[in-house]
Formats: structure tokens, sequence, C-alpha cells
């Protein structure tokens, strides 16, 4: 008799997978069956561990959310002044970003054509707010310019970290930040990234 092919897929792998194919391929143009032949299983298998696309959209875009906003609840968010709050809250937003690169990607490309786009853009615009607050705290403390709007500062310092997604290569990074090969620029670490974003935007923000 043939063997028959288990489906040795997780409900976690399938959702990398998913993932990978919707940042290459654009949500809407991802069938089932586009999913099917990446996975190398098949689409009944598929249904198996989730009730369709969408569902898979929804964990993916739920697992960089659920890392950014942990971020907001971590001690060092919470205590001391604003600018330094704000300043962990900066640093960790591009860890995360780079360690759940796939999953923040996909986040920061929904476009509010199905229900789940149109919540993770809610739940987007309420993480820029509460940021946009520290902002507001750090400049009434005297700690940050008090002549930039807060939600125009907000977009900006989000316009550099969300940029990150579009060039940066965990492939390409390294320990000492040295450039990739081929003439690409260089990437480095997560840590070094955000070292990086918080010195360039801040000795903008702050007051000197």
């Amino acid at each position: 008799m043939p063997t028959v092919k288990r489906d040795t897929y997780t409900p976690d792998s399938l959702l990398s997978v998913a993932v990978r194919v919707f940042n290459e391929r654009g949500y809407d143009g991802t069938s089932m069956e586009h999913l099917s032949q990446a996975a190398g299983i098949s689409k009944s298998s598929i249904y198996h561990h989730v009730r369709g696309k969408e569902e898979l959209l929804r964990r993916g875009i739920s697992r960089a959310l659920d890392g950014l906003f942990g971020v907001l609840e971590e001690p060092s968010a919470l205590e001391g002044r604003a600018v330094e709050r704000l300043e962990h809250v900066t640093r960790r937003t591009v860890e995360v970003l780079i360690t759940e690169l796939p999953y923040v990607t996909l986040l920061l490309r929904v476009r509010g054509n199905t229900g789940t786009e149109v919540w993770a853009m809610g739940r987007r615009r309420e993480f820029d707010q509460r940021v946009a607050e520290l902002v507001k705290e750090a400049a009434a403390e005297g700690d940050l310019r008090g002549d930039i709007d807060a939600r125009l500062a907000t977009r900006l310092l989000f316009g550099m970290i969300n940029s990150i997604a579009e060039w940066y290569r965990p492939d390409r990074a390294s320990g000492d930040g040295a450039q990739a090969s081929g003439g690409g620029a260089g990437t480095g670490t997560s840590a070094e990234v955000a070292e990086a974003v918080v010195r360039t935007a801040f000795a903008g923000l702050r007051t000197h």
C-alpha cells in the first residue's frame, strides 16, 4: 500500500508560511491554493487548523500587535520620567519589529479591505496614540522640544521605525554593523539599529 503523507504542520509553522506568502503576494492576491502549494499540504489539511485565510491573517497580525502592546506594559515603559519611558518604548519597538519582522511587516501593509484589517488599523492607531501621549508628557516636563506638535513628532518617529521593515534583512545583520556584501547597506543587530534610531530621533527632539 502507498505511504500516506502525514500532515506535520503545526498551527505555528503553518502561520509562518502563510505570513511569508501574504507578504510576497499581498493578502488579497493570496488564495488558499497558494497557501496549500507553499506549505506542501492539501487545502483540507489547512482547514483542519484554521477556518480560512482571514483567520491566518488575524493570527499573524495579532502576534505583531501583542509584541508591540507588550512593550507598553514593561516596567521601564511605566516608571520614570516620560522622556525615559519614551526612549525605552522606541528602542523596544524597533527590537520587536526586527524580532517579529514578517509579522510586523504584515501589520504595516494592511489596507482596511477586510474586517480583520479594519480592526488591525484601529489597534495601530491606539498604539500610536499612547506613544503620542508620552511625547506630550515629556514635552510638558520640559525634556522634549515644545515647538513640535506631538502628533507630528509621533508620526515622524514611527515613519523612521516602520521604514526598517522595508530594508532590514536578518541575513545581512552583523555583530559589528559591517557593510553588507554586494554593496548593500549595513544592517547590524537589532540592538544596534534600535540604539541608532533612539540617538538619531532624540538628538532632534530633546531639549538642550
